[in-house]
């Protein structure tokens, strides 16, 4: 034996992991003899397990001469007749098989069967109509500006004067959702004054291509639909304007 200090690592885990760790992965001495090599001359580390004898070897930067296990760990109970025939795991599976035959069905033949998605779900977001069938967005762009992941673009339009619906300033132009980004956080929801953009029920989105994944406004339109408005503040604007202009023609 060299003069020089040997490192020893103890290891009181799995024997059949350790000796794999130990020979096949490290290619290290391993030494399964008793306290002999507890002498002078090597420096003893202990690990209580074969995962933190895994540890120490592959990452620790002391360099280990030899590997100890420890030879108080029980062995592994003999397999019975059975087991070693697997009878008993083979009619065991065949069991759980034959009990769900005969169970009722859990399962749907989606996408012919869709499941039932509760209320509250936030699904993919969309843009909505009122019920007159105007678009309800107003081009704020407060959802461009709350979206944590910069999935919402909105390029704000006019809205001409003699236009059937002018009741109000702006409309989008263009309005893009890239759902590659989109997380469903509701909060560009939670932020529109007008209602405009609603998560619904649609779960499923799937494209060939990144470009298939970005709705474009005819697409959120086409997805939204039309919701019910339970405030028609813009019919109730546009009422009291023109209630006004005839008013003031009178005087």
């Amino acid at each position: 034996m060299s003069e020089r200090t040997k490192s020893l690592l103890v290891v009181a885990g799995d024997r059949a992991l350790t000796r794999f760790i130990a020979e096949t992965l490290l290619a290290r001495k391993l030494e399964r003899g008793g306290p002999h090599l507890r002498g002078n001359g090597w420096a003893i580390a202990r690990a209580h397990s074969g995962l933190e004898g895994l540890v120490l070897l592959t990452r620790s930067e002391q360099r280990f001469d030899a590997v100890l296990v420890d030879q108080n760990l029980p062995d592994r109970d003999p397999l019975s007749f059975l087991e070693r025939t697997y009878l008993p795991n083979i009619a065991a599976g065949l069991a759980t098989t034959f009990k769900r035959m005969v169970q009722p069905v859990e399962t749907l033949e989606y996408p012919e069967q869709r499941p039932a998605i509760p209320a509250g779900y936030r699904g993919v977001p969309t843009l909505v109509y009122d019920p007159n069938g105007r678009e309800k967005c107003v081009s704020c762009q407060l959802c461009e500006f709350v979206c944590p992941p910069k999935a919402i673009r909105i390029t704000p339009g006019e809205i001409a004067s003699d236009d059937p619906q002018a009741h109000v300033e702006k409309r989008p132009e263009e309005f893009k959702i890239d759902m590659l980004r989109c997380i469903y956080c509701g909060l560009c929801q939670e932020v529109c004054p007008e209602e405009a953009i609603w998560l619904q029920n649609q779960y499923s989105m799937t494209g060939y291509t990144r470009e298939e994944m970005v709705n474009d406004k005819k697409r959120l339109y086409e997805l939204g639909g039309t919701l019910p408005d339970p405030h028609f503040k813009w019919d109730k604007k546009k009422a009291a304007e023109e209630a006004a202009a005839h008013g003031g023609a009178h005087h």
